[in-house]
């Protein structure tokens, strides 16, 4: 009996302990999963993802799943490749802001729940995104402070995406069709320009500048050759005048027929 009494009491304890280990073993674990410079914490009840100032080169993958609110700003991440934010069903705001993102996929932000409601990528190198990169978002989106170049496509992005009330005027012309818009707010071009005409109109343009270049060139041969050709039978004449009369005659009869 005292055996059994024994072999119970230190099943029990090594049972205790087995289970402290395991226990101490995932937490550990959980700890160390997240990506360098990035921690999780509470803010106003909503679940919080840290990774500002990181160090980041590229979206990190162990983000927890019950993310509310995830922070990657001020990193040096400059591309969003397809896919890159998978597996985030409560996540609300999305900040990017203060990177170096030049180039997003399409499918980029695929994947984000309908309920994400804040998207900030102010403070980049974007120059042009393609408006089906926020299909199908319904986040209120900052695109303020990146070097735009005004066109068509930026256009088309502006008319799908809403913007964060106050930042329409950061979104600002770095390059453009016409030198004139440089420096100008964006949305007070659009309000009296369809960047996608000019476009349109500048092709046209360019296409008929193109045919009266071709058109005036075969004129300019068709003249040169019937001048020079005036210039041959004035010569020709010349030199029948100069001929005896029978040869002359000979002359113009063969011209004639030569005509005829």
């Amino acid at each position: 009996m005292p055996f059994v009494d024994w072999f119970l009491y230190h099943s029990v304890a090594m049972w205790l302990l087995l289970q402290s280990f395991v226990l101490i073993a995932f937490c550990f674990h959980s700890a160390t999963t997240y990506p360098k410079g990035c921690y999780p914490s509470s803010e106003d009840g909503l679940k919080t993802f840290r990774c500002s100032k990181a160090q980041l080169t590229i979206v990190p993958k162990d983000i927890p799943n019950d993310t509310n609110k995830l922070f990657l700003d001020y990193n040096q991440i400059a591309f969003l490749p397809n896919d890159a934010f998978q597996n985030l069903p409560l996540l609300m705001e999305l900040d990017l802001s203060h990177n170096i993102i030049s180039r997003v996929e399409v499918g980029a932000f695929r994947g984000l729940p309908e309920g994400l409601h804040s998207l900030d990528l102010s403070s980049n190198k974007l120059v042009s995104v393609n408006k089906d990169v926020f299909n199908p978002l319904k986040a209120k989106a900052n695109l303020s402070s990146n070097p735009w170049l005004c066109d068509c496509t930026l256009q088309q992005l502006i008319e799908r995406v809403e913007l964060v009330a106050g930042t329409s005027d950061g979104i600002t012309c770095d390059a453009s069709v016409r030198k004139e818009h440089i420096g100008k707010p964006f949305l007070q071009l659009v309000g009296d320009i369809d960047f996608c005409n000019i476009y349109k109109k500048t092709t046209d343009i360019a296409m008929l500048v193109t045919m009266f270049g071709w058109f005036a060139m075969v004129i300019s041969y068709l003249i040169y050759y019937v001048r020079q050709n005036q210039e041959d039978a004035r010569r020709h004449l010349e030199y029948l005048k100069s001929l005896p009369s029978k040869q002359k005659k000979s002359e113009e009869s063969s011209t004639i027929s030569t005509v005829v």
